[in-house]
C-alpha cells in the first residue's frame, strides 16, 4: 500500500504536467461563456463571480510563468498580461480579466500542442533511421548492426527497406526520395552515382558500397540536426525576447500617460488589454515550419552542407531521371 501511494502520486503528478494546459484553457473558457450566459439572465453578481474566478486563475498561471523566467533570467512580455489581469480586478473589469485569462490559456495551448508535435516528429524522425544493414559476404548476406558497418562495405538494400547508411551504387537502382526531397516520383539512379542514407529502394534489391558510417551519414545529420534546433530558440523567438524589452516598458509607460491624462484608472487597463493580444502572438506561437517533411528536409540538408541541385517550386528536382 505503501508504494501505492507515491505511484499513483506520480501518476497524477504526469497526467497533470500533461495536462494542465488544456485544463486552464477549458476552465477558464467554461468559466467565461458561463458567466456570458448568467448575464444574459440578468443575474450580473453571479456572472461576475465567475469571471473574477477565471482571471484570478489566469492570475495564477501568469505569475509562476514570471517567476520561471526570472529564474532562468530571461525576459518575458508575460508582465503585460499580469498587470491586465490585476488591473482589471483592481477596477472591478471583471469580464475584461476574464477575457485575458482566455487569451492567454489559449497562447500556452498552442504552444504546447506545437512543441508536442515537434517532439512526435524527431520521435518519428529517430524511429525510422534503420537499426541493421545487409553486408554482401561471399559466404552470402549477412544482417549486422548498423553501428558495424564500415568504410568499403559492400551492402544489399531489399525492396521496400531503407538504406543504412550513405554509399555509391554498383548497379541501377530505383530510389523513393520522398522523405528526402519531397519528390513524389521514384527517381533512377545508374551505378557509380551516390545514394543517401534515409531514401527507399523502390525497386528490385540493389547493392551498394558504403562510403560513410551510419554515424556519419547523412541521415544521422539530419537526426542531429533537428535535436539542435529544438534546443535552441528559433531566430524569430530571440528577435520577440529582445523586442519584449522595449515591448514591456513602452506599453507600461502608454498606461500610466493614459491614466494620468484621463484621470481614470480603466484608462490605463484598456492599454494594458489592448497590448495583451499582441503579447500572445510573440510569446506563444506556433514554430514555422515548411508543409511537407520533403521540404523541412531540404531545409535540413542545405544546412548540413549537402549538395543538392535542380530544386524547382514545391521543392522537387526539375528531373526525376539522371542525365544521360
Amino acid at each position: 500500500m505503501d508504494g501505492a501511494a507515491p505511484a499513483g502520486q506520480e501518476d497524477a503528478m504526469r497526467w497533470w504536467r500533461q495536462q494542465r494546459d488544456q485544463v486552464l484553457f477549458g476552465i477558464t473558457t467554461a468559466l467565461l461563456l458561463s458567466g456570458l450566459t448568467f448575464m444574459a439572465a440578468g443575474a450580473r453578481e453571479a456572472a461576475d463571480r465567475l469571471w473574477v474566478t477565471a482571471t484570478l486563475l489566469g492570475l495564477a498561471y501568469s505569475t509562476a510563468a514570471l517567476v520561471a523566467a526570472a529564474r532562468r533570467r530571461e525576459a518575458s512580455v508575460d508582465v503585460i498580461a499580469w498587470f491586465a489581469l490585476v488591473g482589471a480586478l483592481a477596477v472591478g473589469e471583471a469580464l475584461a480579466g476574464a477575457v485575458i485569462a482566455v487569451m492567454l490559456a489559449t497562447g500556452v495551448l498552442l504552444e504546447a500542442r506545437a512543441e508536442a508535435r515537434a517532439r512526435r516528429e524527431l520521435s518519428a524522425l529517430v524511429a525510422r533511421a534503420p537499426r541493421t544493414a545487409v553486408r554482401d559476404t561471399a559466404a552470402g548476406p549477412v544482417e549486422v548492426p548498423v553501428a558495424e558497418v564500415v568504410l568499403g562495405d559492400r551492402l544489399v538494400v531489399r525492396s521496400g527497406e531503407i538504406v543504412p547508411v550513405d554509399g555509391r551504387l554498383l548497379g541501377p537502382a530505383v530510389l523513393d526520395e520522398s522523405a528526402l526531397t519531397g519528390e513524389p516520383l521514384p527517381v533512377e539512379r545508374r551505378a557509380g552515382e551516390d545514394v543517401r542514407s534515409g531514401v527507399v529502394n523502390a525497386g528490385q534489391a540493389m547493392r551498394f558500397t558504403a562510403t560513410a558510417t551510419a554515424e556519419a551519414s547523412t541521415y544521422a545529420g539530419v537526426v542531429r540536426l533537428v535535436e539542435q534546433a529544438q534546443a535552441q530558440s528559433a531566430p524569430f523567438v530571440r528577435i520577440a525576447d529582445r523586442f519584449a524589452v522595449v515591448f514591456v516598458p513602452v506599453t507600461l509607460v502608454l498606461a500610466a500617460v493614459a491614466w494620468a491624462v484621463a484621470g481614470d484608472p480603466v484608462r490605463a487597463v484598456a492599454v494594458l488589454v489592448v497590448a495583451t493580444p499582441a503579447h500572445s502572438c510573440w510569446r506563444h506561437r506556433s514554430p514555422s515550419s515548411p508543409a511537407s517533411p520533403g521540404r523541412r528536409a531540404v531545409v535540413w540538408w542545405s544546412r548540413a552542407g549537402v549538395p543538392w541541385s535542380g530544386w524547382r517550386r514545391g521543392g522537387s528536382c526539375c528531373s526525376t531521371r539522371p542525365e544521360r
